[in-house]
This record gives structure tokens, sequence and C-alpha cells, in this order.
């Protein structure tokens, strides 16, 4: 047998205000049938009009439309309230009008000798002007606005909704935020919805009064002559300022309310304050103030028209539109130091998390003590050379390398620094404090004394003086290099032999991103049918292991797509790229326009070729090769790799395209920095100069 659903309680205000509201609309209804005497009608009428206040000074104040969600109920009740006391008033008028101006109670008289200055025509027609103000102008367009909004909203609903829930799905927002966006999106619809209903009451409560003014006419003269025997001009003078005058009283809180429903629909969109929307933007411009000034004064001395109140404006406009754009850098400035403020507290905050702890800079130069004083001075221009090598880093591989952060790190030796990446320590060197370094290789030596030393960049031979000595280095025809400059070249050599690790999967995204609407197709076209984002990455990575730029993203995205369909092997689509990219790969080798090659002799050429096992496809499987001959292979290599190197001129090893990546495999570890290339990359029209061979 199936459970009863439990169906819940409603909620119990425990001030009991629910039952005073409840006692409230009751006494509404009370007083459309029962007689209310003149006092209480004081205090009703007096009510409406506060009550009315209060609603135009809320929709004044409230920073968006949906924060007065409830308008269209309490434009109902203040409608009900302003209708029940017109029928208590017409039942006092009607009963008890022949007792003079005061029969209906203080407030309508006081507010018919006000408007009426003691003529009911001047009142009648006061009261029609109010009828077609509020009825014409407000409550027409109120409703108009309001009928155009909740047609809008509800069209943009299903838009709306799928805009959260892919927001949703990306990640952007959470499912809290999501359940909150939903609500105010349904608040939104029902609102507008209602607003357009509600503004009917205003129209009918405008068409109601004027009805009801009428009745009270005609019904009070007609009562007066024939029931109280009075005569018919001095029934219609009575009659018709106390019906008037009952007008009036309804329509003024009547006018109030439609004019808050008019300010609280036809806000829009517009974030803030009702002064903050209207204010902000109409003195936002200072030259349309001054242009407004200017036709002041210029209607200020066109004769027949009075000068004092043009000019006083003039003035006004005038001095706001000098005074504004102060007001609006002076309030920037502020907004400016706090976002500052917060900043740094939110950095001081995070710094002192546990959290942070768990961060590691990419790329990170930490300083020895006495390196880091000794730097102090130069801090400024250590961080403008940062920022350029991370500019031309940019430009010549293609991608932005992390921020370099620049720490003191006191357990570190005082004269060292270290180089570090994602957190590991990847270099390290003891700086010469005072010193300069010249880079000697196998060249003279400065006459100056110093300590021969091993440059830390490249390693190459180099002798260690006094910055004394600087000048006379000088005349000798040396460079010295700073302190800073062996810092920052050290840094920026470590930076190019650990590109791979630097190209992040954010980074591929960012570089796919900027390119044109075609190739980021052809991207997901590759990335979607063949591999994956990452497998993209992998070829990027293989690329810059050997230093070569992926500047050109969409060639090496085309040479990709190429072979990506019938291979699988991230080492032979990085070949393939490697060939289509042959013109670029020799025009950043070449010197002045000339390759200067080294080739490998044929001997070695014939060792490596029989190390390559292949299987029954002809496929290479693996490189098996003898470590005599490897050691042989390096011995020969070194010599003769390091004798060109000390002539200090760019050269490239070239080698048969199946051994080149074995090749360069063991040439890195001897001589990182030095390229490889197969025949098969040696570009057309490129001048090729053969220094030797490997044999």
């Amino acid at each position: 047998m199936a459970q009863p659903t439990a169906v819940p309680l409603p909620k119990v205000s425990p001030n009991g205000r629910d039952v005073g509201f409840a006692l409230g609309i009751v006494v509404i209804l009370c007083i459309l049938f029962l007689p209310i005497p003149p006092f209480l009608i004081d205090m009703g009428l007096a009510f409406s009009i506060a009550f009315s206040v209060l609603i135009l000074m809320v929709s004044l104040w409230i920073q968006r439309p949906l924060d007065f969600s409830s308008f269209p109920t309490i434009l109902l009740i203040s409608t009900m309230i302003r209708l029940s006391l017109n029928i208590a008033t017409t039942r006092v008028i009607l009963s008890h009008g022949n007792e003079g101006h005061t029969a209906a109670g203080g407030v309508i008289a006081g507010f018919s000798s006000l408007v009426m200055s003691g003529d009911f025509v001047i009142g009648l027609i006061v009261f029609m002007i109010l009828v077609t103000v509020n009825f014409i102008v407000i409550t027409k367009g109120a409703t108009r606005i309001a009928e155009v909004g909740a047609r809008f909203t509800l069209d943009a609903i299903p838009g709306k909704q799928m805009s959260i829930d892919a927001d949703l799905s990306a990640g952007i927002i959470d499912e809290k935020e999501a359940q909150r966006r939903r609500h105010e999106l349904e608040q939104e619809s029902s609102f507008f919805g209602a607003m357009d209903g509600a503004s009917k009451f205003v129209r009918g409560d405008a068409i109601a009064g004027l009805i009801i003014t009428a009745i009270n006419i005609f019904g009070g003269i007609i009562i007066g002559y024939f029931r109280h025997g009075m005569e018919i001009g001095e029934a219609a003078d009575v009659f018709v300022k106390l019906s008037v005058g009952d007008g009036i009283v309804s329509q003024v809180p009547a006018l109030i309310v439609s004019l808050a429903a008019g300010l609280l629909v036809s806000r829009g969109g517009t974030p803030g304050s009702t002064d903050q929307a209207v204010v902000n933007q109409l003195s936002g411009y200072p030259r349309a103030l001054s242009v407004a000034a200017a036709l002041m004064v210029l209607l200020s001395v066109i004769p027949g028209l009075p000068m004092i109140p043009f000019l006083a404006l003039g003035g006004v406009m005038a001095f706001g539109s000098w005074f504004i754009p102060r007001q609006i850098e002076a309030e920037n400035k502020l907004k400016r130091e706090q976002e500052e403020k917060k900043v740094i507290q939110t950095k001081e905050a995070e710094k002192d998390s546990v959290k942070s702890v768990l961060k590691t800079a990419e790329i990170e130069l930490a300083l020895g003590k006495l390196v880091s004083t000794r730097l102090l001075g130069a801090h400024q221009e250590l961080a403008f050379r940062v920022g350029k090598m991370r500019r031309k880093f940019a430009s010549q591989y293609g991608f932005v390398v992390p921020e370099i952060k620049v720490t003191d790190d006191i357990a570190i030796p005082e004269k060292a620094y270290q180089i570090r990446i994602h957190g590991t320590t990847v270099a390290s060197n003891q700086l010469r404090v005072g010193e300069v370094l010249v880079i000697t290789g196998s060249g003279r030596k400065p006459k100056v004394p110093g300590d021969e030393i091993r440059e830390p960049a490249f390693g190459m031979p180099a002798v260690s003086v006094l910055e004394a000595f600087t000048e006379d280095l000088k005349r000798e025809g040396f460079h010295p290099i700073d302190n800073v400059s062996v810092v920052l070249t050290h840094l920026s050599e470590v930076i190019r032999n650990n590109l791979p690790q630097l190209l992040s999967y954010k980074d591929v995204k960012i570089l796919i991103d900027r390119l044109d609407p075609e190739y980021k197709k052809l991207a997901d076209e590759i990335c979607s049918s063949h591999m994956s984002y990452s497998g993209l990455q992998a070829v990027l990575k293989l690329l810059l292991a050997e230093r070569v730029s992926i500047r050109n993203l969409h060639l090496i995205l085309e040479a990709v797509a190429e072979l990506a369909p019938h291979v699988r092997k991230t080492e032979q689509i990085v070949e393939h790229v490697r060939v289509r990219m042959a013109q670029q790969l020799c025009g950043d080798l070449a010197d002045n326009g000339v390759l200067r090659v080294l080739r490998l002799g044929s001997k070695w050429d014939l060792i490596f070729h029989q190390a390559l096992k292949r299987d029954a496809k002809g496929e290479i499987v693996e490189f098996d090769i003898d470590p005599r001959s490897l050691e042989e292979f390096s011995e020969q290599a070194s010599k003769v790799i390091r004798e060109f190197m000390d002539r200090g001129m760019p050269f490239v090893l070239v080698t048969s395209p199946e051994t080149r990546s074995y090749v360069r495999m063991i040439i890195e570890r001897l001589f990182a920095t030095l390229p490889v290339l197969s025949h098969v990359e040696l570009a057309k029209g490129i001048e090729i100069k053969i220094l030797g061979s490997i044999s």
C-alpha cells in the first residue's frame, strides 16, 4: 500500500506579521461596505499618500528591478486602498454633503481649498489635467514598456537557459551558481509578466477615479436639491468642491504610484539606483554640458528673453563641465588605489597560505645573498632585460615563455645563483662578484691579471678580471662582460635547452586560438580524427628540443595533416614536418646566407645504416649499434666538432634522413647546441659551404 505524500505546512511568521497583514486586507475590504467616520477617512487618505511616496522612494533607490519583485502585489494593494477610500468618501459626501465643505473630513477640505482657490471650476480643470497626465501619459507609457519587456523577456528565456547550461558544461560556473542564475531567470520572467498585468490596475484606477468623481458631482447635486432642499447653485458649489477635492486626493497617490511603476519598468538593464542611472549618464559627458551652457548664455543675451534664469543655468552647467571630469578622475584614482591595495593584500594572503607552498614558478632565478646585494642596484635593469629576453624568445621560437621569477634564497651559497625549471635546479654557478668576464676561446689572453675559468653558458674558456681593469681591457680590444650579462646569458641558454618543458598544453591551445579561422578548423580536424591536442603538443615539443622555431604554426599543421592519417609515430611525423620546413631551418641556421656543413663520413654512414633493424614491412623498429663503434664515433666526432667550434663559426652536421634522429641522439650528449640536419632538409637555393667530414 502506497504511503500518502506529506504536504508541507505553510511557514508561520514568528512575530505575527502574517496575521497583521491578513487583518489589513480584511480592513480594506470592510471599508468597501461599512460606513467610516471622517476622522478615520482622514487617517486613511494620509496613509494612502504616505504609502505611495514610500513606493516611489523604494523604486528610486533599488539597484535593479528584480530587487522590488513584489511591486505588482504592492500595486494591487495600493489600488484597493484608494478605491476603498473612494467608496468611503463617496458614501460620506452623498450622505452628509449638505453639512458643508468639511463634511468629508479635513484632508479633502484642505486639498479642495488649496487647489481650487475658492473656485470649483479651477479645481475641476486641475483634476482633469491630473487624470489626463496619469491616464494618457504615465500609465499608457508604463503599460507599453511592461508589455514589450514581458514579451522580450519570455522570448529570451531559451537562449539564456542554453547559455547557463553551456557555462556549466564548460566549467565556468558551478552547479550552485547555475541554480542561482536559473532562479533569477524565473524571477525575471515572472516579474515582467506580472508587471504587464499590474499596469492595468493603475489604468483601471484612473478610469474608476474619473467615474466616481462624476457620480459624486451629479449624484450630490440631485440629492442636495431634492433631498435636502438646497438651491442648485449652492448644491453645485458644495458637492463639486467635495467631489473634486476627493478626486484630487485620490489622484495624487495614484499619480505617484504610476510614476514609480514607470520608473521601475523603464530602468531596463541599467544597474544601480535611478539617480546613478540617470545623473551619472547625463553628467558623464562634460562636453555636452559645455555646449548646453554656451546655448544658455546665448539665450540670455537675446533681446526680449529674461537674462537671469538662462545665465544662472548656463553658469551651473559650465561649472559642472569643469568640475565633473576632475571628480571622475579622482574617483577613478581612488578605485585604482583600492584595487591595487586588494591585489597586494591578496598576494600577501596567498604568500602566507599553505597553498602557496604547492605553487612552483615555471622559471626561477634564485640569487645568493651577496649576489642579490650586488645586483640590487641593477634590479630595474634586470627586470627590463628579462622582459626584453622574453619578447626575443617569443619572436624567435613562436611562443611566449613563462614569466621569470627572480628571488633571494639564503639556502644557497652567497656568491652563487641557481636557475630552476618547475622548481628543479637545472643549472647553477658561482658568480665572481666585482669582476668582469672576458671570453678568450683559443685566442690571445689579456695582459692584465686575471683567473682562467669557464664561461657558464657555453663552457668556453674565459678570464675573470677585476672591474678596475675594465678600461684597460677595452684598450686591448676585448669586450668585458658584467655580472648581470653573465647571469642573463646563462639564463637565456638554459631556457633554450629547456624549451620543450616550458611549452604547456595551455600554450598550445592559445597558439591555435590565435590562428586564422581556417587553420583553427584544420587543427580541430587533425586533433579530432587522427591525434589529440596532446599529440600535437608532443610534435611541437620535439621540434623545440632541437631549437626549431614553431612560429610558422600554420605550416606545421599543414605538414602534420599530410602524414597524420597514415602514421601514428610522433617521431616520423616530426621528421616529415622538418622536411616541409627546410627553408626555415636552413634560413635560421645560415650565416649571412651561407650554410656551413660538416658531413658524416661514408664509414659512419654505413655503420649507422647497419645498426638500423627493420621488420618484415621494412619499417625501422630498433637502433642497435656496437658499443665500441659508439665510443669510437664519439671520440672522432668530439675531436672534429671541437676544432670547428673553437674557431667560433656556426655550422651544422648533415647525415642521411633515416639515421638523422639517431645521430642527433648521440651528438646532443656531446654538443647540445649543434644542429643535425638530413640531406633532404637542405633547402633549394641556399649556399652551402662544406667544412669537412667525420671519418
